[in-house]
C-alpha cells in the first residue's frame, strides 16, 4: 500500500539536516478591513444621522444591560448611581463638540456662562437625546450655585423595574453624568446628580441638581459686574 501511485516514501537524504529545523510559514500582514465602497465610519457626514431615531426596544435592552453591568459588586444605591454617572460622563464630553458642529454658524459658540449653558442643556442636548426639550429650569433659592433641570418623564426610567428595597434608586444618574460631561467640557465645573421628584401628576419626575463650583459662581459675578 505504501507504493501506491501518487505517493513517495520519505528517504533519509530528503530529511537530512533540515529535519532538525521546525517548519515555518509566512503569513500575509493583516490589513484594516474596509467596506466595498472604500469608505469607513470616518468618511460619514456628521449630519447624516441628525434626525435618526433609535428603536426604543433596542435602547431598553442596551440600557438594561448597562444597569446590570454597573450593579455588579456595588456597595449600595449611591455606589450604583455613581457608576451610572461615570458611564454617562464621557458621552457628554463627546456630544458637546458634535452638537456645536451641527448648530448654525451664528449660534455654534461654546457656552461660557451659566445661563447659556443651562439653555443649551435644556434645548439642543435634550432634543438630541430625547427628541424634545426638558420641562423646566430653576434656580435654587437656598444656594446660589445650585440649578435644577426637570424632566417629567425620563426615558431612561421607563423600562427599568426598581425593587421596593431600592426605591431611592434613580437610573437617570446616567443622564446626570452626560450633563456633568457637557458642563466640564464648557469649562464650567459642576457636580450633577439625579433625584426623584415625583408628584401626583408626574410620578416619575426627575430633578437634575447641578451644583457649580464656587470658582464658577465667582467668575460669573465678576462678569456681571463688568457690564
Amino acid at each position: 500500500m505504501a507504493s501506491a501511485q501518487g505517493f513517495k516514501p520519505l528517504s533519509q537524504s530528503n530529511t537530512g539536516a533540515s529535519s532538525n529545523q521546525p517548519a515555518t510559514t509566512q503569513r500575509a500582514p493583516q490589513q484594516l478591513r474596509t467596506p466595498s465602497n472604500r469608505k469607513t465610519i470616518y468618511d460619514r457626514n456628521l449630519n447624516r444621522t441628525r434626525t435618526a431615531e433609535l428603536s426604543r426596544a433596542s435602547f431598553a435592552y442596551l440600557f438594561g444591560e448597562m444597569v446590570s453591568y454597573a450593579q455588579k459588586r456595588v456597595t449600595g444605591i449611591q455606589d450604583l448611581e455613581r457608576r451610572l454617572n461615570e458611564q454617562g460622563y464621557p458621552l457628554g464630553l463627546r456630544l458637546l463638540p458634535l452638537l456645536l458642529y451641527r448648530e448654525p454658524p451664528r449660534t455654534s459658540v461654546r457656552p461660557n456662562r451659566i445661563l447659556p449653558l443651562l439653555q443649551f442643556i435644556h434645548g439642543p442636548l435634550w432634543r438630541q437625546l430625547f427628541s424634545r426639550t426638558a420641562d423646566a429650569i430653576e434656580h435654587s433659592s437656598s444656594a446660589n450655585n445650585e440649578y435644577m433641570i426637570s424632566d417629567n418623564e425620563p426615558l431612561v426610567n421607563q423600562y427599568i423595574s426598581v425593587p421596593k428595597e431600592m426605591s431611592q434608586l434613580n437610573c437617570a444618574a446616567y443622564v446626570a453624568g452626560i450633563i456633568e460631561g457637557v458642563c466640564d467640557g464648557c469649562g464650567l465645573k459642576a457636580a450633577v446628580s439625579a433625584h426623584n421628584g415625583g408628584t401626583e401628576m408626574w410620578p416619575g419626575k426627575t430633578v437634575f441638581l447641578i451644583r457649580f463650583e464656587e470658582g464658577v459662581v465667582e467668575r460669573e459675578a465678576l462678569l456681571d459686574a463688568k457690564k
